[in-house]
């Protein structure tokens, strides 16, 4: 499978050859650092390897409450085209994920039903729909059947990939990236059947410049929906887009969160849809063992941190700190130490990041400190203890439950007992701890020698 090459000066190649953003956004304010999430989901695609299985429940919502509802737990059973079940055989995927096994006989019904899906980074969503697309297009029509957007070049490049890999059997097959620096003579139209690319440029080639014939698509994808609305311009964009298409075009929209925003934009962009949700993951505070330990300034929290540290053996684990500046601080001392310590912020470029994750899976770090970017969909199955040197607050000063339960999350992962160890260090955060106990209605306990003992054998 061939693809149209392409340049953009702000780009830059990884050790893999991925190509990846330098970030230069400027320091951000010490009081908050806020994840960049088309960074965040990029990072967890260089870092995923393998699917991950959620232990989410699956909610299907189905449109029509006649027709069958079924799902598929292998890829025979969707009576693939040969050369796309080899494409998937060859990728090493054996068996549909959790997502997939739901999503895919829907995605691939007759006739061509729409979807919105709910699924984090990992879960096998790309493969899905780029298997939908894969179907759907007639490899022998030279002219664009199927349009993916992606909010960024470097998420657009990851999506590629899957569809150059699970196209590898079909040599007619063809995809074109509409991401600006792309750049193409005016009237030429386009022979590749996929094309992928940002909202902003793929509206130019459907409207302004006519490289793609909207009426001709039969399969269009909006991917990581989230992250797209909170870019400016985009969600403006992939409406407009969306109202060039045929009314029998198939509509897949994918969103790893579902709040409010997330709703209505997918509402006005895909019509009469079929919709897969996560159930809410909150459950996982049950294998989650959580205490307090009081202090009265930084250095006694640091002090505290060493003192559990001596006290138990620890897989790993991962400190989180409220701004860079902790964070960097907390390393360097932790590092005075003697501890193996690696260091986790925003101000790093995604492969950098990559990189530092991958030697704490590897063991070669036990401790990981960082910011709130690593809190969210970072699965090391071996940490076994979360701290929180810093409780986690929103921007107005109020307990930010949600990172919380990202944050702890990273243990107890599995079906394995965890450990989170709070740091409290004023009036302030002992009142933010207790409202995030009256939130998820779970006592937090002190921690004192006894519950050392205890730990330990937890751990162990």
């Amino acid at each position: 499978l061939s693809t149209l090459h392409l340049k953009d000066e702000k780009t830059k190649p990884d050790a893999n050859g991925a190509v990846v953003k330098a970030d230069d956004s400027v320091e951000k304010t010490e009081d908050e650092e806020k994840e960049d999430r088309a960074a965040q989901s990029l990072l967890n695609k260089l870092i995923r390897s393998n699917l991950v299985d959620t232990t989410n429940q699956v909610e299907v919502l189905q449109r029509d409450p006649t027709s069958p509802l079924y799902s598929v737990k292998s890829f025979e059973e969707l009576r693939l085209k040969p050369q796309l079940l080899q494409g998937v055989y060859a990728m090493g995927f054996n068996r549909p994920s959790k997502i997939q096994e739901n999503a895919l006989p829907m995605m691939l019904a007759e006739p061509p039903q729409n979807l919105i899906a709910q699924s984090q980074s990992g879960t096998g969503k790309t493969a899905a729909f780029v298997l939908a697309m894969l179907s759907r297009v007639e490899p022998g029509n030279k002219y664009p059947q199927c349009l993916c957007l992606s909010p960024t070049y470097e998420l657009a490049l990851q999506t590629g990939k899957v569809i150059e890999q699970m196209g590898n059997f079909y040599p007619d097959l063809k995809l074109a990236y509409a991401v600006r620096g792309n750049k193409l003579e005016r009237g030429q139209k386009i022979s590749e059947q996929i094309v992928i690319g940002t909202p902003g440029t793929v509206l130019d080639w459907c409207s302004k410049l006519k490289f793609i014939d909207p009426k001709k698509i039969k399969v269009f994808v909006l991917d990581e929906a989230d992250v797209m609305i909170a870019t400016q311009g985009h969600q403006d964009q992939s409406i407009r887009i969306q109202r060039m298409l045929p009314r029998d075009c198939q509509m897949l929209l994918f969103s790893a969160t579902f709040e409010d925003s997330v709703w209505k934009f997918a509402q006005k962009v895909v019509p009469d849809p079929n919709i897969i949700k996560l159930k809410r993951e909150e459950e996982t505070l049950d294998t989650i063992k959580q205490y307090y330990v009081l202090c009265n300034n930084r250095d006694e929290k640091f002090r505290a941190l060493c003192n559990i540290y001596g006290a138990i053996t620890i897989a790993q684990a991962m400190i989180f700190c409220h701004t860079r500046k902790t964070a960097g601080w907390l390393a360097a001392e932790l590092s005075r130490e003697g501890h193996q310590v690696a260091l986790l912020s925003g101000e790093m470029m995604v492969e950098q990041r990559a990189a530092v994750i991958e030697r704490f899976r590897e063991g070669k770090e036990k401790v990981l400190v960082t910011t709130n970017v690593c809190a969210r969909g970072i699965d090391v199955e071996q940490v076994s203890v979360v701290i929180n040197f810093d409780l986690p607050v929103d921007k107005d000063g109020n307990p930010d439950n949600e990172t919380y339960l990202h944050r702890i999350g990273r243990t107890g992962r599995f079906g394995k007992r965890g450990l989170a160890i709070n740091m409290v260090d004023s009036k302030h955060s002992m009142n933010i701890l207790n409202r995030i106990q009256e939130h998820f209605n779970k006592k937090i306990n002190k921690l004192d020698t006894d519950d050392l003992d205890e730990i330990e054998k937890i751990n162990n």
